[in-house]
């Protein structure tokens, strides 16, 4: 998987996904942080399987980004094999369905019990990433007292959703055209997990499928 990939690993163990995706990278991961650089590698392969020549632009459009404030891995103590530790890393990035994610919650915690609070987590990081995807989310951004929900250009989301959230809702801003900022405090990163889904599901169905 190359040096990158080993490289953000050590990074997600000491600080936590969050700081992976962070401004302190090293490594191939300087410029494109650990889940658009499984992105990335997920559709080089997906091209060269397929005969075509790798388009690696493409996943820079594609990539959310989820940072909760609080450490997200699966500590040693938990799980003490590295090399496991990384497959299942890896394989919770490239999950792209619920059902990917609960099947991997099952397996983990049948094998080493149940999950300790970074792993968590880490679980709900993966959920709201597949969650918000759909929605044409790029980035949030939790933390213990504001959350940033960050849209890419012309989101698949009915406008008047937006404005009937806003409205309904003193806490919630419209920020520009492309961001809603929840003011709120919320100490715990499974409370402020709950409240982007909230928010998500506020805002309807996506109108369309990109």
């Amino acid at each position: 998987l190359g040096s990158g990939f080993y490289l953000a690993m050590h990074d997600l163990e000491i600080r936590g996904a969050g700081e992976v995706l962070g401004d302190n990278q090293s490594g191939n991961m300087m410029e494109v942080g650990f889940q658009l650089y499984n992105d990335m590698l997920n559709e080089a392969v997906r091209s060269l399987k397929a005969g075509k020549e790798p388009d690696l632009l493409s996943p820079f459009a594609a990539t959310t980004e989820i940072n909760l404030h609080a450490p997200a891995l699966l500590p040693d103590a938990y799980c003490g094999d590295v090399q496991v530790r990384l497959s299942l890393y890896k394989r919770l990035a490239t999950a792209e369905k619920n059902e990917q994610i609960d099947s991997m919650l099952e397996e983990i915690t049948d094998r080493f019990g149940k999950l300790p609070a970074q792993g968590q987590t880490l679980f709900d990081t993966h959920r709201l990433r597949v969650l918000a995807k759909p929605y044409g989310v790029s980035k949030i951004d939790a933390a213990p007292s504001i959350i940033n929900i960050n849209f890419r250009k012309d989101p698949p989301i009915d406008p008047m959703r937006v404005i009937d959230l806003v409205q309904k809702n003193r806490n919630i801003k419209l920020v520009g055209n492309e961001k809603l900022r929840v003011e709120k405090a919320l100490s715990s990163p499974q409370d402020r997990a709950q409240a982007v889904r909230e928010v998500l599901r506020l805002l309807g169905q996506p109108t369309r499928v990109d």
